[in-house]
C-alpha cells in the first residue's frame, strides 16, 4: 500500500493562540510582542495587521505607530492551550501523527494511509480537515503527499488545501526558495554564490558534482528538493486533557468581561469533550489577580453535562458568589470529563425536574444562606457521635435501589436534641424529665465513654447511656441517653425504633 501523509500547518501560530479565544478582536489588525523590555519586537501577526504595514521582527516603538493595529503580549500558556487543540482536531483523522512545528508556526503531519475507506480521497479529506480546524478558530494548510518531508515543506511555503501527485513532488517544490530547508549560513551562501535561489535549481544540479564540492549532506539537500528523502515516521502519545487559557494584554475587573471569556472557553471544552462522547463533570477555574495573587472557584454540576448555557450560568452564579477581590490578569478554565448520565424513566413514574435546574437552584440557595449549609451530609471519619459534615450535591445515573435488607432496630436522632434533668435513687437512675414529660427508668446499660480533639480548641468527652423507660401511660419506650463530661449536662440523644 502507497505511503500517504497529510500536514497541517498553522502559521502565525501565537496570534492565532490569541485571538480564537479573543472574538472582539475579529476583523481588526493584531500583532503578538515577543521579547524582554525594552527590545520587544513583532513575533506573529494577522492578514488585517500585514496591510497596514506591520511585518515581523518590527520594533516595539514601530509597531505603536501604525494606525488602528492593537499590540498583545505573547502568552506561551495560551499557545500550550491551542496546540492541544489543534492535535486533538488531527487526531480525529489519524491516530498517528507527528510533530514538525518549527518558529512560530505550529505543524503536525498524519499518516493517512489507507484512510480512504473512511474520509474518500485525499482531497475530501484535506478539506474535511482544514473545515474543522477553521471550526475551531485556526487557519491551516494542508498538503498531502506521499512523501513526509514533501508534505511538510510544501505545507510551510503555501496556503489553502494542495495534493501532490505520486512522482510530481519535484515540480511541486521546485518553485519553493532555498530557505525552505533551513541550511546553515556557510551552505546557504555558497549556494547564493552559484545563484542557485529555488529548490527546482538545487535539484538540477549534477549529484556527484554537489556531493564533491560541499559533503554528503549535500545528497539529503538534493533529495529533499526532490521530494524522495525516506523518513521513519515517530507517531506521538500524548494524554488527553480538558485546559484553556488567555491571558489579558490589560487587568479586566468587571465580570462581563470574563464571562464573555469563560463562555468561549466553555463552548470549546463541551465541543472537544463532545467529540471523544464524553461531557464535563468538574470544571476549575483558576485567576491571577493584579498584585501576585490567585482566585480559585470550583464548578461541580450534579451530573457530567455538555450544555453550554448551564455549564455558563453556573460560572455566572459561582463567580457572583466568590468574585475576585483585584483586577485579574488571566484566565484559566480546566475540566475532568466523565461519560454522559442518560436516566432511563419509567412510563408511569412522576416527572422530575431537570437536573440542571437543581444545580442553578442549588448554587442560588449557596449564595443566600452559605456555601456550608446547602448539600449532602456526609460522615466524618472519626469517634465523635453525630459529627458530619457538607459535600457537594451529586447525582449517580447508576446507583439504583438499595437491596432489601431485614431491619430489627432502628436509631432515631433527635435534631435538636433534648436537654434532660436526670434524677438518681442510690446513686442508680430513677427518672428523668425532659420537655415532652417525665419518664421512669426501668433498665440501663452503659457507660460507654468516648473522647477525643483534646488537643484541639473544641475537645468532647461523652458517656452513652442505653435506657429503657415508660412514659406516665404506661408506654415504654428505649432511647439514648448522653453526658457530657466536659459540661456535666444531660441529653436525650436519640430514640430507638
Amino acid at each position: 500500500m502507497r505511503e500517504l501523509y497529510a500536514c497541517v500547518h498553522v502559521a502565525e501560530f501565537p496570534a492565532q493562540a490569541l485571538l480564537r479565544l479573543r472574538t472582539d478582536l475579529a476583523g481588526e489588525p493584531v500583532v503578538v510582542m515577543d521579547g524582554a523590555e525594552p527590545h520587544t519586537f513583532v513575533c506573529a501577526l494577522n492578514a488585517h495587521a500585514l496591510r497596514r504595514g506591520a511585518e515581523k521582527g518590527m520594533p516595539r516603538l514601530d509597531a505603536e505607530g501604525l494606525r488602528g493595529v492593537r499590540l498583545l503580549a505573547r502568552s506561551m500558556e495560551s499557545e500550550a492551550a491551542a496546540r492541544v487543540v489543534v492535535l486533538e482536531r488531527a487526531a480525529k483523522f489519524s491516530p498517528r501523527i507527528e510533530e514538525v512545528s518549527a518558529g512560530t508556526a505550529c505543524a503536525f503531519v498524519l499518516d493517512i494511509t489507507g484512510t480512504e475507506r473512511l474520509f474518500g480521497p485525499p482531497e475530501k479529506l484535506a478539506e474535511r480537515l482544514r473545515d474543522d480546524l477553521g471550526a475551531a478558530g485556526f487557519r491551516a494548510s494542508i498538503v498531502v503527499s506521499g512523501n513526509f518531508h514533501a508534505a511538510r515543506i510544501k505545507a510551510a511555503w503555501s496556503r489553502g488545501v494542495h495534493v501532490i501527485a505520486d512522482g510530481a513532488e519535484a515540480v511541486a517544490l521546485a518553485k519553493l526558495p532555498l530557505v525552505a530547508l533551513d541550511l546553515e549560513d556557510d551552505p546557504r551562501e555558497t549556494f547564493a554564490i552559484w545563484g542557485i535561489r529555488t529548490l527546482g535549481e538545487l535539484a538540477a544540479l549534477p549529484e556527484v558534482e554537489l556531493i564533491t564540492r560541499q559533503g554528503q549532506q549535500a545528497k539529503e539537500w538534493r533529495e529533499l528538493a526532490w521530494g524522495m528523502l525516506p523518513h521513519t515516521f515517530q507517531p506521538m502519545d500524548e494524554e488527553f486533557a480538558l485546559r484553556e487559557f488567555l491571558a489579558f494584554e490589560d487587568p479586566v475587573e468587571e465580570m462581563d468581561s470574563l464571562l464573555f471569556v469563560g463562555a468561549r472557553m466553555i463552548d470549546a471544552l463541551v465541543e472537544r469533550a463532545a467529540d471523544r462522547g464524553l461531557a464535563l463533570s468538574r470544571m476549575t477555574v483558576r485567576m491571577k489577580l493584579h498584585g501576585g495573587t490567585e482566585h480559585e472557584l470550583q464548578l461541580r454540576p450534579a451530573i457530567p453535562s455538555t450544555d453550554r448555557k448551564f455549564l455558563l450560568k453556573l460560572l455566572q452564579l459561582q463567580v457572583a458568589a466568590h468574585p475576585p477581590q483585584a483586577m485579574v490578569l488571566n484566565f484559566e478554565l480546566t475540566a475532568e470529563a466523565a461519560q454522559s448520565s442518560v436516566v432511563q424513566l419509567g412510563l408511569f413514574a412522576p416527572q422530575t425536574p431537570e437536573p440542571s435546574r437543581l444545580d442553578v437552584t442549588i448554587a442560588r440557595l449557596k449564595a443566600i444562606v452559605g456555601e456550608d449549609r446547602v448539600g449532602s451530609p456526609a460522615l466524618v471519619d472519626g469517634h465523635r457521635p453525630g459529627a458530619f459534615e457538607m459535600t457537594d450535591f451529586l447525582m449517580d445515573a447508576k446507583a439504583g435501589a438499595l437491596p432489601a435488607q431485614r431491619t430489627t432496630m432502628g436509631l432515631r436522632r433527635l435534631r435538636p436534641r433534648l436537654a434532660v434533668r436526670m434524677n438518681f435513687r442510690e446513686s442508680e437512675f430513677s427518672d428523668f424529665q425532659t420537655r415532652e414529660g417525665r419518664f421512669r427508668v426501668a433498665a440501663t446499660y452503659g457507660p460507654w465513654r468516648s473522647s477525643g480533639y483534646w488537643w484541639a480548641i473544641e475537645p468532647w468527652a461523652v458517656e452513652e447511656w442505653d435506657v429503657l423507660a415508660e412514659r406516665d401511660d404506661g408506654s415504654p419506650v428505649a432511647c439514648l441517653v448522653v453526658r457530657d463530661q466536659i459540661s456535666n449536662s444531660w441529653w436525650l440523644e436519640a430514640i430507638y425504633d
